[in-house]
């Protein structure tokens, strides 16, 4: 065979056999709101791409889903100004983040861009951004306490290395000012906060207060405030959880607050229902019930020399309705629920504990027996009182009728000034529970 021939018919075997260029932009066939389809070019659920706008600017925008060969996206920005035929293409595939000990003491944005004014954090390691499954079995067990710094939290509701624990509450009842505490006061070892969906005022003074004290140097701020897309708030929540898990990789001691996980699951809502999800309860679509589990069960205790994330994550309980759907599904798979009484708020106790309400699933593997007994007749004794308080009020109870009520009565001061704490007082779990053996034995000097 001619020498020549033989060479082309082999350029041309190896030709085929080339994979070919993989075409990974296309154009915008349908732009509605926020959500818009182009041609679908390979891209998994959850990438990135840019789409280019009439001023010639790019948007950012998520594939969140697939329709008939066309790839469904969900645009960063509200009012971009694109149209039918707009360029599309992938930006990143959205699958890790980089993280690293640069970001203590940052403020960050759900894409890792900085929002406190200072350059890009340089970060040499890299995370899933929806985490890394564990075998529940290999995992280590909630075995030590966590000092929060707050007196009724430490005595009455002690949290272990690693809870997950919701803090349910209707509004303007003290939640973000138990939270600021919780940041300030707690001995973990690193604090990732993450202000998901909240006012843009409140994110500024919170981080203000925090990122001003002793806590600073071990604090990450991821913060998607109301008026950002539900993408970026659910990606902003991912981001946190994401950056507490690298550092309980590390081995660290991590404590995750995340306020609001209603806010996430309102974000999860918009989303489920704009891609035509059927509503089931109160609105909620299946994908919201999902996502509580996924995102809450990252959080907890490493693998043998691992660390161990605490997480508190805020439930609103809208209108004081503790059967919503979110509340519901966070109380069945979190470790443990506090509840703030606008009752107590109304009394001036802050924080605003509801302690017969409230339940740490842990705190008897974690505590000795003398401490257990401690808190559980205070929290008899504080239930049996707000039973009975209009009728002691209005006069009608003698005392005589019940030893354990006049007990109530009796302690109701002390029991007051054990739960109260002003905001810029720390109390360390050692000192709580001694106080708290005091009140419960009648020592009028033990606050």
């Amino acid at each position: 065979m001619n020498t020549t021939i033989t060479q082309n018919l082999l350029e041309n075997v190896e030709t085929n056999l080339k994979p070919k260029a993989i075409r990974l932009t296309g154009k915008v066939s349908k732009y509605d709101g926020n959500l818009l389809e182009c041609d679908g070019f390979p891209a998994n659920i959850g990438a990135i791409c840019e789409v280019e706008t009439d001023l010639g600017t790019m948007e950012k925008a998520e594939i969140v889903g697939f329709n008939d060969g066309n790839n469904c996206l969900s645009l960063f920005q509200s009012g971009a100004q694109i149209k039918s035929g707009s360029r599309v293409s992938l930006l990143d595939d959205g699958y890790s983040i980089p993280v690293g000990t640069n970001l203590l003491g940052r403020v960050i944005d759900a894409l890792g861009k900085p929002l406190d004014g200072d350059p890009n954090p340089l970060l040499r390691d890299t995370w899933p951004l929806n985490g890394v499954q564990l075998n529940p079995l290999l995992r280590n067990p909630v075995s030590k306490p966590l000092d929060v710094g707050i007196r009724g939290i430490n005595g009455l509701l002690t949290v272990g290395q690693g809870q997950r624990i919701g803090i349910i509450a209707g509004s303007g009842v003290g939640k973000s000012v138990l939270l600021g505490m919780m940041s300030k006061n707690t001995n973990a070892d690193i604090i990732v906060v993450a202000l998901i969906g909240e006012r843009g005022r409140e994110v500024g003074k919170f981080v203000n207060d925090i990122l001003t004290s002793e806590a600073k140097t071990r604090t990450v701020v991821v913060a998607v405030p109301a008026d950002r897309s539900p993408l970026l708030r659910i990606r902003g929540a991912n981001r946190a959880t994401a950056i507490a898990e690298f550092f309980r990789d590390c081995g660290k001691n991590v404590l995750l607050i995340m306020d609001s996980l209603t806010r996430v699951a309102h974000a999860r809502r918009e989303i489920g229902l704009a891609l035509g999800e059927q509503p089931t309860a109160k609105g909620y679509p299946p994908s919201v019930v999902s996502l509580i589990p996924k995102l809450v069960e990252r959080s907890g205790t490493g693998i043998g020399s691992q660390g161990s994330v605490t997480a508190f994550y805020t439930v609103l309980a809208d209108g004081d309705d503790t059967n919503d759907p979110v509340v519901d599904t966070a109380r069945a798979i979190l470790d443990g629920h506090i509840l703030l009484s606008r009752e107590q708020t109304q009394l001036g106790i802050y924080p605003a504990l509801d302690i017969p309400n409230s339940v740490s699933r842990v705190m008897t593997e974690i505590t000795s027996v003398a401490h257990q007994e401690a808190a559980n007749k205070f929290r008899r004794l504080v239930s049996l009182y707000m039973e009975n308080r209009d009728l002691i009020l209005m006069g009608g109870y003698s005392v005589g009728q019940d030893p354990e009520l006049d007990e109530a009565v009796n302690l109701w001061p002390n029991l007051v000034s054990y739960l109260r704490q002003e905001q810029n007082v720390k109390s360390e779990l050692k000192s709580s529970t001694v106080d708290l053996e005091k009140v419960i034995n009648g020592d009028s000097n033990a606050i």
